[in-house]
C-alpha cells in the first residue's frame, strides 16, 4: 500500500510544457499539421528512442523482447522498429492473468505514486480490459482529441451533444476532457440512450441549441428516426452543423441525408485516444504522426505492406509513460491513403477502417467481414442499416451457412424482394452465397444489444459451439 504524501494532479505535470511540446489547437495548426516530413521523422525517432527506453523498465516488454534476443539500446531509429515483435490483445489478457487485476504491461511505480484514472475497453469479447492513465498521458490524450475536434469544425461556444457512453469505457470520458479543456466548446454529455432516453435527447437538442452531435453511426441514425417518426421533428430543422463519429465501414451519406449536416470520421482506441481523423475535405484520416507510428502489415506474416494496400494496423505510441503501446497489432484493417490532402496537412492519412482481421470469418473458403456486409446493407434505403450475421453448420452434411438478419426501414418494404436483391448483391460483392432474412424494426435488438448501447454485436459464429 502506498504510504507517501497525498498526490495532487497539478503538482505531477507541467501543463505549459506539455502544451509547448504536444501542441493542442491552435498551436497544432501552426507548428505540427504542416510540419515538413524530414522534421516530423526526426521528432518521431527522438520520441521512439525515449519510449523504448521507458518500455524496457516494464516487465511485459522486457520479457517479450528478451525472448527475441533483444537488448536495451538495440532500437535507435524508425528503421529498427521492425526488429521488435508484434503483440495483440491476447498478450494483454495473458499479462492480466499473470498478474491480476491490472497485469504487468503498465509501468506503475508504487514508490512515486501518481493520481490515476481507470477506464476500460468495451468488453465486447470478455471482461473489459483495464487501463490506468497517468496525468501526463491523460493530458496529452485530451490535446490529441482536441486537435481532431477543432480540425473538424468545432469552435468555442459550440454546444456539443455527446452520445458516447459515460461509464467504464473510455470514449465518453475522453471526449469530455478534450472538449472542455482544449476547444472552448461546451460538452453536453447526454450519453447513450440507456442513460438519456432518445426522445429526451432530441428534446434537449432542440431546447438547448446543440449544434454538434458525437456518437456511433447506428445511434445517430436511430436518433434521427426518433425525431422524425415519434416527435414529428424534421432532423434537418435542428440546424446541426457537424456530426462526429467512428464510422468504420458505415456509409456517412445516409447519416448526412438524415441530419443535413456533414459527418466527420475519426479513429481511436481505448489505450490511445485519437489516432487519426479526417478534415472537412474527407480525403482520409490524418494520423497524429508526432504522437504515433502507424504501420500497415500483412495480417498473416507481419511484413510491411506498400501504401495503398490493405492490411492490419500496428500501432506504436510516442507519448505514453504508464502503458506505452509498441508494435501493438490492433487487428483493424485499413490502408495508407494516396496523394496529398487539399488542406495542406503533411501527416500520412488512413483510408477508412474496413473491418477487423480477428472478426473475419471464413465461409466455404471465402474470407467474409461482417462489416463489409453492413456497408452493402447501408447502400439499400429499404433497410435502416441494422443487421446481424449468424454462421452455423446446417443439414446432415454440416454445410457452412451464413444467415444475415436485416431490419426493414418500414412495414411497407417488400421482404421477399429485399431478400432476393441483397442475396444477389452479396454474391456479387463477396463471392459467396448467404441467406437474407428481413426483420421488422427493433427485432434485432435481442441479438445486437439494441440502439441504446455504445457498441453492437454483429456476429454469432455458432460453428464453434456445435
Amino acid at each position: 500500500m502506498y504510504t507517501g504524501p497525498v498526490p495532487h494532479y497539478p503538482t505531477t505535470i507541467d501543463i505549459p510544457r506539455l502544451i509547448e511540446e504536444w501542441c493542442p489547437p491552435p498551436l497544432y495548426f501552426e507548428r505540427v499539421h504542416r510540419m515538413p516530413r524530414e522534421a516530423l521523422r526526426a521528432l518521431q525517432e527522438k520520441r521512439l528512442v525515449e519510449t523504448v527506453a521507458r518500455a524496457w523498465e516494464i516487465p511485459f516488454f522486457a520479457r517479450l523482447w528478451k525472448q527475441k534476443g533483444l537488448a536495451p539500446g538495440d532500437i535507435r531509429s524508425l528503421d529498427d522498429l521492425r526488429h521488435l515483435p508484434l503483440y495483440d490483445v491476447n498478450h494483454i489478457r495473458e499479462s492480466i492473468a499473470r498478474k491480476p487485476p491490472f497485469g504487468d504491461f503498465m509501468g506503475m511505480d508504487r514508490d512515486s505514486f501518481l493520481p490515476m484514472v481507470i477506464q476500460t475497453s468495451g468488453g465486447t469479447t470478455g471482461l473489459p480490459r483495464p487501463m490506468l492513465y497517468s496525468p501526463h498521458d491523460r493530458e496529452i490524450m485530451a490535446m490529441l482529441g482536441a486537435r481532431r475536434l477543432t480540425m473538424q469544425g468545432i469552435a468555442p461556444g459550440d454546444i456539443v451533444q455527446c452520445t458516447y457512453s459515460l461509464g467504464l469505457t473510455n470514449g465518453g470520458a475522453m471526449v469530455r476532457e478534450a472538449l472542455w479543456k482544449y476547444t472552448g466548446a461546451i460538452p453536453l454529455m447526454t450519453g447513450s440512450g440507456n442513460i438519456t432516453p432518445s426522445r429526451r435527447q432530441i428534446e434537449i437538442m432542440k431546447a438547448w441549441g446543440s449544434n454538434v452531435i458525437l456518437g456511433f453511426p447506428h445511434y445517430l441514425r436511430h436518433l434521427a428516426t426518433v425525431a422524425r417518426d415519434e416527435l414529428k421533428i424534421e432532423p434537418r430543422s435542428l440546424n446541426i452543423k457537424m456530426i462526429g463519429s467512428h464510422l468504420g465501414v458505415e456509409d456517412r451519406t445516409v447519416i448526412e441525408d438524415l441530419w443535413g449536416a456533414p459527418v466527420q470520421d475519426m479513429y481511436g482506441t481505448n489505450e490511445c485516444s485519437t489516432i487519426a481523423a479526417d478534415c472537412p475535405h474527407k480525403t482520409g484520416l490524418h494520423i497524429n504522426e508526432d504522437a504515433f507510428v502507424l504501420e500497415i502489415v500483412d495480417p498473416d506474416t507481419g511484413a510491411a505492406i506498400p501504401d495503398g494496400q490493405r492490411g492490419t494496423i500496428v500501432l506504436t505510441t510516442l507519448f505514453k509513460q504508464y502503458a506505452p503501446q509498441i508494435r501493438f497489432n490492433v487487428n483493424d484493417v485499413s490502408a495508407i491513403a494516396a496523394g496529398p490532402c487539399p488542406c495542406g496537412g503533411t501527416h500520412r492519412r488512413l483510408e477508412r477502417i474496413y473491418g477487423r482481421s480477428d472478426n473475419m470469418v471464413k465461409l466455404r473458403g471465402v474470407n467474409v467481414f461482417p462489416e463489409a456486409i453492413g456497408a452493402l446493407i447501408g447502400e439499400d434505403r429499404r433497410t435502416n442499416g441494422e443487421y446481424f450475421c449468424i454462421v452455423e453448420h446446417v443439414g446432415a452434411d454440416r454445410r457452412e451457412d451464413m444467415t444475415v438478419l436485416v431490419e426493414k426501414a418500414d412495414a411497407s418494404v417488400d421482404a421477399g424482394a429485399l431478400a432476393a436483391d441483397l442475396e444477389r448483391r452479396f454474391k456479387e460483392a463477396l463471392g459467396v452465397k448467404v441467406t437474407v432474412k428481413p426483420q421488422s424494426r427493433g427485432e434485432l435488438d435481442r441479438y445486437t444489444g439494441g440502439s441504446q448501447t455504445s457498441k453492437l454485436k454483429r456476429l454469432d459464429d455458432r460453428r464453434k459451439k456445435s
